[in-house]
């Protein structure tokens, strides 16, 4: 009966073992698979994180155009995050026409066509640094509004291209940026005309065509000239190979004010180096004087002035052949722009001046002066007179010696005679002598 009591006891306890060590085990399951869980989401979070290539406000997305269908008012603004092969188009949600693409330092690469297309009423802007590499493509392909601030726009073919049609008319500003290319403008296949396209800065690295007539150049730098004539804006022209911060040459050619300039303001003649007359062309080359690269303008000099620069320069000619003196003289000679064509004012004396001649323009009135001095001509010294050639001189009286000196000379010479008179007569009485004893 104890024993049995006994073993009624101990059963309880071992019934609530079991319980307990089923419970931690189903506990431990659970914070097992909730770990897993929460591993698994983080995992999958963190796998779509590095996918992401673009972003619109706080939102990421893996793909560009993704991120362009999810603008906004509020965030119209994609970002690139990262390098990527795609080409888009801008196509906003509905209601939408103002999109900012920000490169942020990154690469966006064509894949199959133009890298980034602008279709029409719609309008991009471009910000931040980075490139548009359209490789065999075009960077861009136009029939809305572009506005490129900044960036490397690259393309093996044509890099912008756009479109004015019966029912649309693209633009394009470009403020800043580089932009490499064979051909950096021209237009899509069914366009009639260009649109209206207004550089106003960056450095362009590539051929314009010819004929695109609503280009307008208003600032920036060119690597090819050859066409731009058309394009430059009024009162504005091309200073050729300008130079970098090393004062070497760019080749490149930078848009700016109509203007003639002369490396040598002023200059110095010597008459005795030799002077000759000037011509228009000799005075310019003299000077080093050019306009800075305008195709229908001429460097016209002042007739009148440069005539009285002559008239002075045969003064110092003939006075230096008569060895006579010359003062200095300095004639101020006014070199003005001028449009070819206006017979008014164009003669024998004008000059196209240095430098290539590249464009068009209706600004008038530019001029620069640069001044001529003939040095002074000292009048030599006149030489001593030689004497006269002629008749031998005459000798002359001979003076009579003071009378001093005369009697004493007289008392030499009588001294002198009566000795030699005694001498003789001793020698005739020796040589009578001589004769008697033979």
């Amino acid at each position: 009966m104890r024993s049995h009591e006994k073993r009624v006891n101990v059963c309880p306890r071992t019934q609530g073992k079991y319980l307990v060590s089923v419970v931690l085990t189903a506990v431990f399951a659970i914070a097992s698979l909730f770990g897993t869980l929460l591993f698994s989401a983080d995992a999958v979070a963190d796998a779509a994180e590095s996918q992401a290539v673009a972003q619109v406000g706080n939102a990421t997305y893996a793909s560009v155009q993704e991120a362009i269908g999810h603008t906004s008012m509020k965030n119209a603004t994609v970002t690139l995050l990262t390098d990527v092969a795609e080409s888009v188009t801008i196509t906003p949600l509905k209601g939408m026409r103002n999109v900012t693409f920000d490169l942020n330092g990154h690469v966006l690469q064509a894949d199959g066509s133009a890298v980034i297309t602008v279709p029409a009423n719609m309008q991009l802007t471009i910000t931040g640094p980075g490139t548009v590499a359209g490789g065999t493509q075009p960077a861009v392909d136009c029939r809305g509004a572009l506005h490129v601030k900044s960036g490397t726009f690259t393309s093996d073919a044509t890099l912008m291209r756009f479109a004015e049609t019966d029912e649309t008319s693209a633009q394009g500003s470009f403020s800043d940026g580089t932009f490499i290319a064979p051909t950096l403008f021209n237009l899509l296949d069914d366009a009639k005309n260009l649109g209206y396209v207004t550089v106003r800065g960056g450095e362009y690295r590539g051929m314009i065509p010819a004929g695109l007539n609503t280009l307008a150049l208003l600032s920036g730098s060119f690597s090819d000239s050859s066409n731009l004539a058309p394009y430059l804006a009024d009162s504005l022209g091309l200073i050729p190979d300008g130079t970098s911060g090393d004062g070497t040459g760019d080749g490149m050619f930078h848009i700016g004010d109509l203007a003639i300039s002369s490396k040598q303001a002023s200059v110095e003649l010597d008459p005795v180096d030799g002077l000759q007359r000037l011509s228009a062309d000799d005075l310019l080359k003299l000077t080093e004087t050019q306009l800075n690269g305008i195709a229908d303008y001429l460097l016209v000099v002042d007739s009148d002035q440069l005539q009285a620069l002559n008239d002075q320069i045969d003064s110092a000619i003939q006075a230096v052949g008569k060895r006579k003196a010359f003062e200095a003289v300095s004639q101020n000679i006014t070199i003005t722009a001028v449009r070819n064509g206006a017979d008014d004012v164009i003669d024998a004396n004008s000059s196209r001046g240095a430098g290539p001649q590249l464009r068009t323009s209706d600004h008038d009135g530019i001029s620069a002066q640069v001044a001529v001095t003939i040095k002074a001509v000292a009048e030599p010294e006149k030489p001593e007179e030689p004497g006269k050639p002629g008749d031998p001189e005459k000798p002359g009286k001979p003076e009579m010696p003071r009378s001093g000196s005369a009697v004493q000379a007289l008392a030499i010479i009588s001294l002198l005679l009566v000795i030699a008179s005694a001498i003789c007569a001793y020698a005739t009485v020796h040589l009578q002598s001589s004769r008697l004893h033979n």
